[in-house]
C-alpha cells in the first residue's frame, strides 16, 4: 500500500495519449490528492504541454530516472514501455497501475476492478494491472449475477470504438469518413482495411487457434478477475467505426434459474452498473449515451430460450473512461483510502 500521505507525487506514462489524457482528466474530477503531477511520454511528445488544476505543465520524456520520488506512476504507454520501465517505478518506491497488457497475467501482478475484486490490491508487490477494457465492462456487469446464480459459461461478441487503439485511428476514421463523403477513396494505415462503414472482425493479432490476442484477454482476464477458472468463456471482437464506447452482446449460462426481471435487480442494486432497459420504449444503453459516463450500463436483458438456465444482455461502457482511466484512478483511490 502507499505510504499515508495528505497528497501523493503522480506520474502518468503516456500522458499525451488518448488514456493518458483522460487519466489527467479524471484524477482532476475526482479530486485525487495530487501533490505535483508528473506527465511522462516519449521524446517526441516531450515539451508539448497538459492542463491540470488550471495550469499547464510540461510533458517531460520518459527515462529511468524519472520516479524518483513519486508515490504513484499510472502507465498507458503500452507493453514494451510497460515491461522496461514499470519495475523500474516500482523500485524507487512507485506504486504502478499499468494499463497495458504486459503484466495482466502475472501470477505475482494482481488484476484488479474496484467493483469486483478490490482486496486483491492488496497482494500487489509494487505493480498492479488495470484489466483489458472490453473486461472491465463484462465484468462488472456479470460479477453480481455470478454471486447470485453462479455463472458457467459466457459467449461474447464485442463491439469496439476505434478509440480503443489510440489517437491515430480516431484520426483514421475520421479522415476516412471525409474522404469518403467527398468521393475519394479511404487510405487505411492504421487497420488493415477500412473501418469507415465497415466493420473488421478483428482486434489484435490472430494466434494458431484462430481466436485473436483480444479474445483470449476476455477469457483469461475475465477467470483471473472473478477468481473462478471453471468459467468457460469464448469471444469475438470487432472493430466497429465509433468514436467512443465499447458495446458487448453477452449471453451467459447459469448454474441456477435467474429471470430477466431477477437479472434486473441484481444489477439495480450493483455498484456502478445502470440499469437502462425499456423494451416497451425501445430504451436501450447505446456508445452515444455513455460518453463521459463513469457506469457500466446494461440492456436487452431476456432469457435465452434456448437453454434452462441462460440470459442475454447488451453491456455499453465508455472504454476510456471504465475501460481505462477511471478504473486505474478508482484503484488509486482504494490504495490511498
Amino acid at each position: 500500500m502507499l505510504t499515508k500521505k495528505a497528497a501523493y507525487n503522480v506520474a502518468v506514462v503516456g500522458a499525451t495519449g488518448a488514456v493518458g489524457a483522460e487519466m489527467i482528466a479524471v484524477l482532476e474530477e475526482r479530486k485525487f490528492p495530487v501533490k505535483t503531477l508528473y506527465p511522462l511520454a516519449s521524446s517526441r511528445s516531450a515539451g508539448v504541454t497538459v492542463s491540470f488544476q488550471g495550469r499547464e505543465i510540461t510533458v517531460q520524456e520518459l527515462t529511468k530516472d524519472s520516479f524518483e520520488g513519486i508515490d504513484l506512476a499510472l502507465f498507458s504507454a503500452g507493453s514494451d514501455v510497460s515491461k522496461e520501465f514499470a519495475p523500474i517505478a516500482a523500485k524507487a518506491g512507485a506504486v504502478v497501475i499499468d494499463n497495458s497488457a504486459a503484466w495482466r497475467m502475472d501470477k505475482k501482478v494482481p488484476l484488479v476492478v474496484p467493483e469486483v475484486n478490490p482486496q486483491d490490491v492488496e497482494t500487489h508487490h509494487g505493480i498492479i494491472a488495470n484489466p483489458n477494457c472490453s473486461t472491465i465492462q463484462m465484468v462488472v456487469a456479470l460479477k453480481p449475477l455470478h454471486d447470485a446464480a453462479r455463472i458457467k459459461r459466457i459467449v461474447v461478441t464485442t463491439f469496439q470504438s476505434v478509440s480503443g487503439t489510440g489517437k491515430e485511428a480516431m484520426d483514421e476514421l475520421l479522415e476516412e469518413c471525409q474522404a469518403l463523403l467527398s468521393f475519394r477513396p479511404a487510405k487505411p494505415k492504421v487497420y488493415p482495411y477500412q473501418i469507415a462503414f465497415n466493420c473488421l472482425p478483428q482486434i489484435d493479432d490472430f494466434l494458431p487457434t484462430g481466436y485473436t490476442k483480444e479474445e483470449m484477454k476476455l477469457v483469461h482476464e475475465t477467470r483471473k478477475i472473478m477468481g473462478d477458472n471453471s468459467i468457460q468463456v469464448t469471444a469475438t471482437t470487432v472493430r466497429v467505426p465509433v468514436y467512443v464506447g465499447h458495446s458487448e452482446s453477452v449471453n451467459i449460462e447459469t448454474e441456477r434459474k435467474m429471470t430477466a426481471n431477477d437479472a434486473r435487480a441484481v444489477l439495480a442494486a450493483a455498484p456502478g452498473v445502470q440499469v437502462y432497459d425499456d423494451p416497451v420504449h425501445a430504451l436501450y444503453p447505446m456508445p452515444l449515451d455513455v460518453v463521459g459516463k463513469d457506469d457500466v450500463y446494461v440492456g436487452r436483458v431476456r432469457e435465452d430460450e434456448s437453454i434452462p438456465h441462460g440470459l442475454n444482455l447488451w453491456v455499453v461502457s465508455d472504454n476510456l473512461r471504465k475501460g481505462a482511466a477511471l478504473n486505474a484512478v478508482q484503484i488509486a483511490e482504494l490504495l490511498v483510502r
